[in-house]
């Protein structure tokens, strides 16, 4: 099966700060047909105006992924870690028990523009936990690098759930192919650019779900950047 799921189409929240898309019910955006994917439960494009941010807030039992496109985004936790992400950096947070944090853009004259990735854990009231890696441009060239798994293979991020998400840079010739597994959904999310994934055109913002496949196919890109997501049922 394969669904598409147009950049158009997802949720928008414009406020004076904020300019967000939901690819599934976020907040007072609600659909329910789009209530998630397996475990992935929310995909967020944000972009945080100069001066703005995220107040101090909290969150329970969520692995919670932040994927960075363009600018900064400053972040501080109960847990006392203090950090700056930028554009290659993945940030995990497992929230676990229960953790507060912030998150700013501090620059005067930039917008930050990143992705906010939430999955469901398969393991509840966890001490809560953080991590940061950066994954460069040449490593995802051309091909899809494992960025997020469940034991921390390849040097990706560790996330508490079955689940695997790849990154990918792909323009012109450069094709890649993901094997699935028979019985695991994927979900694909192309961050920007354009891309043809399992002979389907897709353009910013635009994702789609596949189940009962063997393959992801990459191909025809045109300055795109991908992510997918191998997902448990």
């Amino acid at each position: 099966m394969l669904e598409i799921r147009k950049s158009e189409d997802r949720g928008h929240a414009n406020h004076s700060w904020l300019d967000s898309y939901h690819s599934f019910s976020f907040a007072e955006y609600y659909d329910e047909k789009h209530m998630g994917f397996g475990p992935l439960r929310v995909i967020n494009e944000d972009r945080v105006h100069a001066g703005g941010g995220f107040g101090t807030h909290g969150h329970r039992d969520m692995e919670i992924i932040s994927y960075v496109l363009e600018g900064e985004l400053a972040h501080k936790d109960s847990m006392g870690t203090g950090s700056v992400i930028r554009p290659g950096d993945v940030q995990r947070m497992s929230a676990g028990t229960g953790v507060r944090h912030s998150e700013f853009n501090h620059a005067k004259d930039q917008t930050t523009h990143f992705l906010q990735i939430w999955i469901q854990p398969n393991v509840n009231g966890i001490p809560p936990s953080y991590e940061e890696k950066n994954f460069s441009a040449e490593e995802k060239r051309g091909r899809l690098r494992l960025i997020a798994s469940s034991d921390g293979a390849d040097g990706s991020v560790l996330i508490h759930q079955d689940a695997k998400l790849y990154a990918g840079l792909f323009d012109g010739a450069e094709t890649a192919s993901l094997p699935i597994a028979v019985g695991r959904l994927a979900y694909v999310h192309v961050a920007r650019g354009a891309v043809t994934v399992n002979g389907v055109e897709l353009k910013t913002g635009d994702a789609v779900k596949l189940s009962d496949v063997t393959t992801v196919d990459i191909s025809d890109g045109q300055q795109a950047e991908v992510l997918v997501f191998d997902l448990v049922r």
